[in-house]
């Protein structure tokens, strides 16, 4: 059966036999957390549509206030907790918290509270859940096995993706809305389980445990709330990271609106009709790209390619839009943005941490991933409607603005994917080094 599933899935990435489980496994895992999300995600975007632009800037504020002290929080269970018990732990609390809103909808005659708490839980949930999932993923695969394997891994976020929203849509007519948080806190039950196993299979399948620091930090990692914070701030790798991250957020930020200023003058019909095609279309080809070519691009290119290509697809796109600011152009250039972040940045981006220690991989990757992500969202949002509405550029000016923060995000992807293969290249030259000894 082995053999099998060996050879299937030698179609989709090089894939060795002892990796089956293992890889499966983590397939089904992030299917499960991405699926829980987008049947959450719908439930918390309809609750915008019931209040002002000023009440839904403020709660993405408060988004990032509680997910800078959820970063924290989470380092300081880090230095506390075992490993083993952590990752499992997160899933089971998040399963549990949407059991409990359930029960707030269905105890609260007032809900308007319980609502907007819920928009800031989900927001924060957005992020936590994946960065969690990849900081789980780099502590269980080798290197070798990160460049082969994540691209096909990171595809099971979109199927997730397409079955999350259709599992919803399905229920939502004969169930209701409330109900939905249920199904996604039950399919999140599910977690913890699998992660378990995986923690077995990292042993039995894998044998990665030199993938931890050391024995002891298999256990306990240590140091105190604020860790993540300051290894982030002493690494000009992980700074570099966090800038790929901020250039990230800044061309999507300025997709995003450029979209949106441009879909005015269509109704309320047609833009949720542009907006769930290039849903579909995005997870879609997500899929195919991440499964059957990621690891290959990873491969045979090199990561510094894999990492600029996206950018450098970016800096064309918003030329492009530049020179015809058109809803097709910004539809395409959203719907590339996405395909390639989903399939080739975002798996490229966590093979970057399989070059760190297990502290940073707990603490300072969420951090980058969470904090300096929902930073770059406000900060960037900021930003373009300063150059539209303070200065009065047109939306082709901004897109020229757009193009050359892309040509930084460039070379930002090609820096870190030198200094990757230079961290690898003198881990490998320390180890042949003492087995000389």
């Amino acid at each position: 059966m082995t053999n099998t599933l060996q050879r299937i899935l030698a179609r989709a990435c090089d894939i060795e036999a002892n990796e089956v489980r293992s890889t499966l496994a983590s397939f089904c895992l992030v299917l499960i957390l991405m699926g829980s999300y987008y049947i959450l995600r719908p439930v918390r975007d309809a609750m915008a549509s019931d209040w002002t632009d000023a009440e839904v800037s403020w709660l993405w504020t408060f988004t990032f206030i509680c997910s800078t002290f959820a970063v924290s929080l989470y380092g300081a269970a880090v230095a506390r907790m075992s490993i083993r018990r952590l990752v499992p732990s997160v899933y089971a609390l998040f399963a549990l918290s949407f059991g409990l809103f359930y029960l707030g909808t269905q105890t609260l005659a007032e809900r308007v509270l319980l609502d907007k708490c819920f928009y800031v839980w989900v927001s924060l949930f957005s992020l936590f859940h994946i960065s969690v999932f990849w900081s789980f993923m780099a502590d269980t695969f080798s290197r070798p096995q990160a460049t082969r394997l994540f691209g096909f891994i990171g595809a099971g976020a979109s199927i997730g993706g397409i079955g999350g929203p259709a599992l919803a849509t399905l229920l939502v007519g004969d169930i209701g809305t409330d109900p939905l948080l249920l199904v996604a806190a039950a399919l999140l039950a599910l977690a913890p389980p699998l992660i378990i196993w995986l923690q077995r299979l990292k042993r039995s399948d894998l044998h990665n445990e030199a993938v931890s620091a050391n024995a002891a930090a298999f256990d306990n990692i240590g140091g105190g709330a604020l860790a993540g914070f300051s290894e982030f701030l002493k690494s000009r790798y992980l700074l570099v990271i966090g800038l790929f991250i901020f250039f990230y957020t800044f061309i999507g930020s300025f997709a995003y609106f450029e979209l949106k200023n441009l879909l005015e003058s269509y109704d309320i019909e047609a833009r949720s009709q542009i907006w769930a095609s290039m849903d579909l279309v995005v997870n879609i080809f997500t899929v195919v790209v991440g499964a059957f070519a990621t690891g290959r691009i990873a491969k045979h290119f090199g990561l510094p390619f894999t990492l600029a290509s996206v950018p450098a697809l970016m800096f064309g796109g918003m030329l492009m839009l530049a020179a015809t600011p058109v809803v097709a152009v910004a539809v395409g250039v959203q719907v590339v943005r996405r395909i390639g972040n989903y399939a080739i940045s975002r798996p490229a981006r966590e093979m970057l941490f399989t070059a760190v220690d297990r502290e940073v991989r707990f603490k300072a990757k969420p951090v980058i991933d969470i904090v300096i992500y929902r930073g770059g969202d406000m900060l960037n949002a900021w930003a373009f409607t300063a150059l539209t509405q303070g200065l009065g550029l047109g939306l082709a000016a901004v897109a020229v603005v757009g193009a050359g923060v892309a040509a930084l995000w460039v070379a930002t992807g090609v820096y870190l994917g030198r200094q990757f293969n230079t961290m690898q290249g003198e881990e490998t030259a320390a180890n042949s080094l003492a087995e000389v000894k």
